[in-house]
């Protein structure tokens, strides 16, 4: 039976200016041709699965009347994609935050309100499953879809707004490839041998081999079935308690309801454990032609945050190999301020972002979108990602597009010790700093040992310099290494300092 992998579909957008890749499955023997704008390619069927590219194509004018139909056929059956547009192909991962639906975001259903058909964007949202059968069966129902206040209620909000901006500044259908799960460590987005191989990020794998050691496949299914009674009934009492009293700690709620036990058992069952995004998602849309990557996660490694800059850059390897195409832009998201309210500043959060500025410095073709100042004290999912997604857009169109827009905010570049005071110079402050506030606050200096203390901030031009009266000997400084604190330093375009530490914890 022909068939072409699940996401292609009608109202597709294919990349421009590349080959388009096309695959699928089919009998044995027969030849598959693939015709795009009167082009043809064609590929023989080998061990049930085909393959073929497709020449590149310059972008569609925007409106309808540039759609194309694709036609696909093995000389027995026929399968004919129509209303496909050609334009930029932007993919969305990570978990909650990039998954974040438009119509739960700050202004999400004004947004809403302006869309329809003719609204360049378009979206494909990748089945979340936690099984390969389940792949088959959502991936069937699966497919792009266009703009409309109901079809965009789910769109991830960052993608939107990337799309939104981008769409706009280049006169081209942007369309986006949703696939993201909340919660999910980066471990579940990648495969075995990437953990396997690797000594630093190891225990991922070996932590969830230790965890089914010696459970069969019927054992493991009914752990999980068990966990899914007891987190519907967990749920309900929660609902209930929140109905009473919305403003309920989350202590109370757990006192009330019991042990909260989401994720629930990690084994073969349970969507969340290592790997399984990556064989379930990833390599369901994997390699339809895309621009890039964006990329929004983090939060569900701070309990392992040593080791997430070797997870985040063999992510970053892996995706890559497998689209085949080792200069694939990847734009990151570094995490914003956050803590719950009632927790000490654990400063977890602030390892994961310098791992995540680190892989921007060392990993080539990659951005940064920092977004230091779009957290919120006591929830880990802010609901405005107009500027995430913006500043995104911006990184894409300066270090993908080769457009003249400020993309960055200060970046620390080096430091001197001079007498008593630390002199710190940046990268993007050529026009000097913006303060917020009565003034900047955040910064710490520390002598030999790293006892950190509150720092006097002095701004010279695109200089910062710090001292305090109880630091004679200054050797180290570092910039809001909290999980949560005030942002106060920005460049005149409004994207904040960038946090940092000189000191090697």
């Amino acid at each position: 039976m022909l068939k072409a992998a699940q996401i292609f579909s009608n109202n597709m957008v294919l990349q421009r200016d590349k080959n388009i890749a096309v695959w699928g499955k089919g009998e044995d023997g027969r030849t598959v041709s693939v015709t795009l704008d009167g082009v043809t390619r064609t590929a023989a069927v080998r061990e049930g699965k085909w393959s073929l590219e497709l020449p590149p194509m310059s972008a569609s004018p925007v409106g309808t009347d540039s759609e194309y139909e694709m036609v696909i056929t093995d000389g027995e059956e026929t399968i004919t994609f129509c209303r496909v547009v050609i334009g930029e192909v932007w993919f969305c991962g990570g978990q909650s935050n990039m998954e974040l639906e438009l119509q739960n975001a700050k202004d999400g259903n004004e947004f809403l309100k302006e869309l329809d058909e003719s609204t360049p964007i378009r979206y494909y949202y990748t089945p979340k499953v936690a099984t390969a059968e389940e792949a088959e069966e959502q991936g069937a129902n699966s497919g792009w879809n266009t703009a409309s206040p109901e079809n965009s209620k789910a769109w991830s909000a960052v993608g939107f707004h990337f799309a939104r901006k981008l769409s706009k500044d280049l006169g081209v259908t942007v369309g986006l490839i949703g696939c993201n799960w909340g919660g999910t460590s980066a471990s579940s987005w990648v495969d075995r041998k990437t953990l396997e191989n690797d000594k630093t990020i190891s225990s991922y794998i070996e932590e969830y081999d230790e965890k089914i050691k010696g459970k069969s496949l019927e054992q493991q299914a009914q752990e999980y079935r068990d966990y899914e009674k007891y987190d519907a009934e967990w749920n309900k009492k929660q609902q209930e308690c929140y109905a009473k009293d919305p403003k309920m700690s989350w202590a109370e709620v757990c006192k009330i309801c019991g042990e909260n036990k989401w994720p629930g058992p990690l084994n073969e069952f349970n969507p969340f454990r290592p790997t399984n995004m990556f064989h379930n998602m990833v390599m369901r849309v994997c390699p339809y032609t895309i621009k890039g990557f964006l990329y929004y996660q983090g939060e569900s490694d701070d309990h392992k945050p040593d080791s997430y800059y070797r997870l985040l850059t063999s992510l970053i390897s892996l995706w890559r190999e497998k689209w085949g195409d080792d200069e694939l832009l990847f734009i990151m998201v570094q995490l914003p301020m956050f803590k719950f309210a009632a927790d000490p500043d654990y400063k977890h959060w602030c390892k994961i972002r310098s791992a995540q500025m680190k892989a921007f410095r060392t990993v080539k073709n990659t951005g940064i979108a920092v977004i230091l100042d779009c957290g919120e004290l006591d929830n880990i999912h802010p609901l405005d990602k107009q500027p995430v997604g913006e500043r995104l857009c911006l990184q894409a169109q300066k270090l993908c597009y080769g457009m003249d827009v400020k993309a960055f905010g200060p970046l620390y570049k080096s430091y001197v010790v001079r007498d008593n005071e630390i002199e710190l110079s940046f990268d993007y402050a050529e026009n000097g700093f913006v303060i917020k506030g009565e003034k900047p606050t955040g910064f710490e200096i520390a002598a030999e040992g790293g006892n950190f203390v509150c720092a006097d901030v002095r701004i010279e031009g695109s200089r910062i310099l710090v001292s305090s009266p109880e630091i004679a000997e200054p050797k180290y400084v570092r910039y809001n290494w909290f999980n949560y604190a005030e942002v106060t330093v920005c460049n005149e375009t409004g994207i904040p300092l960038a946090p940092f530490s000189t000191f090697d914890e």
